[in-house]
């Protein structure tokens, strides 16, 4: 089961996000949606800063958008602060610190909760960091495992700074066997729905194979087999 899944690759919450995060409140089917931004992946950097963007980018879209501070995993493990996900429709991971975020994650009180909202059809949004820990693999350094809610997959957020020629020649050598790379522009995103996955925003998205990618942009949908 992967649910409703939005990775974004980078520049969460700017102008140019508007449209995408527009989409994803239209996606819930509710006119006034319930939105929690979660700034973890933050938490060395200002992450009221992280989540007050966040709020006010979809309050002015129309939302009902609030913080959730999870910084650490003793807030990861709060009942009372992680309750409040089941009255979400959208839980937005913000950019940061992958290897902070996937920390306090994993094994939480909170991913379960993330869990459980996916299956009731509660959006699961993250960008860059977030979006990175979402895969069953993660490079950050190196590679190593993460939390495996889209199984398969490897998430390279920012990739518009990424040369394609370079990174498909990286996979022949470098990733790991059965795991698709999405390389996700800033402002971009791609957005899991019945039809597969729908690239929303600015930029484009890229999935490799050895020797091998393929772009798509605003609209055009692509599968992952079995994602």
């Amino acid at each position: 089961m992967v649910g409703k899944i939005a990775l974004v690759g980078g520049d969460e919450f700017l102008p140019s996000c508007r449209q995408m995060d527009n989409e994803l409140i239209e996606a819930t089917g509710y006119v006034r949606p319930k939105v929690l931004i979660v700034p973890t992946a933050a938490a060395m950097s200002r992450p009221e800063l992280a989540a007050r963007h966040g709020v006010q980018q979809f309050d002015a879209l129309g939302a009902d958008a609030s913080p959730l501070m999870v910084l650490t995993g003793e807030d990861a493990n709060n009942d009372e602060l992680t309750a409040q996900v089941e009255q979400a429709e959208i839980v937005y991971l913000s950019g940061g610190n992958p290897a902070h975020l996937l920390e306090v994650l994993r094994g939480s009180l909170l991913l379960r909760r993330l869990m459980e909202g996916l299956e009731r059809g509660m959006i699961l949004a993250g960008s860059s960091a977030g979006a990175m820990v979402m895969g069953e693999r993660m490079r950050f350094r190196q590679w190593g495992g993460a939390l495996g809610i889209v199984p398969g997959i490897a998430v390279l957020p920012h990739h518009e700074r990424a040369s394609k020629s370079q990174t498909v020649r990286e996979v022949a050598v470098e990733t790991p066997e059965e795991i698709t790379l999405i390389g996700i522009d800033g402002a971009t995103g791609c957005f899991r729905e019945d039809e597969g996955w729908r690239v929303l925003g600015a930029g484009s998205v890229t999935l490799y194979g050895l020797g091998t990618w393929q772009t798509y942009r605003s609209g055009e949908y692509f599968e992952i087999e079995g994602k």
